[in-house]
């Protein structure tokens, strides 16, 4: 009899599944780290020059959310902000301000940069942990803590995760936001959905996922009300408002909140809009464009697996029990396909929980998981070397080490 690998510790009760999965983000961060933290120069076949945990500092788009953290948007501060690069005071309205007020939050502990790293890491631990009691609670797999591990260890996650970036926040907020929905807690769900947009703006995509749950719960009782003998009660019932629903338009108030801030900070409600070209909603699979300015290349047919997974996922769910897991799959895939940017991995990650929901079967088949293991150190050598380019030039560190 096979012995599952990745639960045998917490089925024999030696290892509590979330301090397995604490473990798990922690051991896999410190691998990326380590070469860095390690300074070495030459690891694996990679040339480092002048390594250092500065590689990790200087990760897109964690030096910008330190300015947003910093200056909250005044242009004034912004200007003064020793950069490299000179950006327009604007363009930082494309980095939503949550993320950044808890860089804030943690700067006089650390410092700014540093706080982009801390504050990352541990959103990241409760992420994991939430993911594995969601997948246990709601019983979605029998090896919540391989699925768990799948979850964490996709490549561009791996990446994102270990940097400064605001995708596990919201990825987090998202879970959390559809976890409560599907509790019928509409008030955190409308809570947590308005701080998802507060953090990218893609969060206001549960919206309309709600609104599709919501009108699909209604076609279906109002059918259910016209097969039974009591057409008139039935549909009275059908009818009953339930009020608690409203609390869904804290997601859109969320957003707008956020374009109230720049009105008071910029002095203009749409500074979003107006951040450059930051927005990248063009037209169907508009990122196969080698010509356009954030594609570059030919070299794009990872992005159509990523398009192919994640459908498949969507399709996966039409009949699943938790209608605003395929909702929100379904919205935000059709959202996504309409990208025109070269990096499809990362704005799509939100759609990766529930792929690995949906396909939890396969993500936990010994055969995958053994697969899997066996390219981990294909998946370190992508990320380090994704993370020897994708950088902010800094010469002077100043702005970003004080607090």
């Amino acid at each position: 009899m096979r012995k599952d690998i990745f639960s045998y510790f917490t089925r024999n009760k030696t290892i509590p599944g979330e301090i397995a999965v604490i473990g798990i983000v922690l051991i896999s961060t410190f691998v990326f780290w380590s070469p860095f933290l390690l300074r070495a120069t030459s690891w694996f076949g990679l040339t480092i020059p002048s390594s250092n945990f500065l590689y990790i500092y200087r990760h897109y788009d964690g030096p910008l959310y330190a300015v947003v953290a910093k200056t909250l948007y005044k242009p004034e501060l912004i200007e003064r902000f020793i950069l490299d690069i000179k950006f327009a005071n604007e363009y930082f309205a494309a980095h939503l301000p949550l993320y950044p007020l808890l860089i804030r939050l943690f700067a006089p502990i650390f410092n700014y940069s540093k706080s982009t790293i801390f504050v990352n890491i541990t959103v990241t631990l409760a992420l994991a942990v939430f993911f594995y009691n969601l997948v246990r609670q709601f019983k979605l797999t029998k090896s919540p803590l391989a699925l768990t591990f799948v979850f964490l260890m996709l490549p561009r996650f791996l990446i994102v995760r270990s940097v400064g970036a605001p995708e596990s926040l919201f990825i987090m907020l998202v879970l959390l936001s559809l976890f409560f929905f599907e509790k019928k807690h509409y008030l955190l769900a409308g809570l947590f959905g308005g701080l998802s947009a507060m953090t990218k703006t893609p969060g206001v995509l549960l919206f309309p996922a709600y609104l599709l749950v919501f009108a699909d719960k209604l076609f279906f009782e109002r059918r259910e009300a016209e097969s039974r003998s009591n057409n008139l009660i039935s549909s009275r019932q059908a009818r009953t408002i339930n009020w608690n629903k409203l609390f869904i338009l804290l997601i859109p108030l969320g957003l707008i909140s956020v374009f109230y801030f720049y009105q008071i900070q910029y002095n203009d409600f749409f500074a979003y809009f107006k951040s450059g070209d930051n927005i990248h909603l063009v037209s169907p699979f508009a990122a196969f464009n080698s010509s356009a300015r954030w594609v570059g290349t030919a070299w794009l047919e990872d992005i159509l697996f990523y398009f192919f997974l994640y459908l498949m996922a969507v399709i996966t769910l039409k009949d699943f029990k938790y209608r605003s897991f395929f909702y929100f799959s379904l919205v935000f895939f059709t959202a996504t396909i309409f990208i025109q940017h070269r990096d499809i991995s990362r704005y799509s990650l939100p759609l990766w929980p529930m792929a690995v929901i949906a396909f939890e079967r396969f993500f936990t088949s010994k055969k995958f998981l053994i697969g899997l293991i066996l390219l981990l150190p294909a998946i370190y050598l992508y990320s380090w070397n994704f993370s020897l380019t994708n950088m902010l030039p800094v010469s002077d560190w100043t702005s970003f080490f004080t607090k």
